[in-house]
């Protein structure tokens, strides 16, 4: 009897327990970044990028994407972050879109773009999205970014963007990982 109750407490903890960390949106629950609520559409955007071609979210439609929002004169964060990305997409074992948003325009020209994607050693595989502050603030409203200012460091985030254009998942700076990355867009 004893045995049996054990037995049943701990079925029942293993239940309660999954059912704890199921949510209404269904499969994405199984994303190892944070989820936003349900439904929350990006906002599109038509930039420039360091080639001088135009780019937009919504051209992006019906693949995943990779959002993120960088400077290209940057020592530290950005270098990480796209080094993570580029890990995340090695492991993946295929490229998917990825879009880096000016958050330094003063800054940000096509040729550092082109220098930070170059020093990267993501040429091709990265597109640097550059504007003028009346370009970009919208974007960066939308996505509750802070761009890079004096004396302080721009909001630092990698956001998953499904096929269907909606926001699924996003990462902090300080907890992107290529693996768990990976395994992400290979949900998308």
């Amino acid at each position: 009897m004893v045995v049996a109750t054990i037995v049943l407490a701990g079925a029942l903890g293993i239940v309660l327990f999954k059912g704890s960390r199921s949510s209404s949106a269904g499969s994405r629950s199984s994303f190892e970044g944070s989820i936003p609520p349900a439904g929350v559409p990006p906002r599109d955007f038509k930039l420039v990028d360091q080639d001088g071609k135009t780019a937009s979210l919504a051209a992006y439609r019906g693949r995943p994407v990779i959002l993120s929002f960088m400077y290209s004169t940057c020592q530290d964060t950005c270098p990480i972050m796209a080094q993570q990305i580029k890990g995340a997409l090695d492991d993946l074992g295929h490229d998917i879109p990825v879009l880096l948003i000016s958050v330094d325009p003063a800054n940000d020209s096509p040729l550092n773009a082109k220098r930070f994607l170059l020093k990267q050693h993501v040429t091709g595989r990265m597109r640097f999205l550059l504007g003028d502050r009346a370009q970009l603030a919208p974007v960066w409203k939308a996505y509750g970014i802070r761009p890079q200012g004096q004396g302080f460091e721009h909001t630092a985030y990698v956001m998953l963007i499904g096929r269907d254009g909606t926001q699924k998942v996003s990462w902090p700076a300080d907890k992107l990982t290529p693996g768990p990355l990976a395994r992400d867009l290979a949900r998308l």
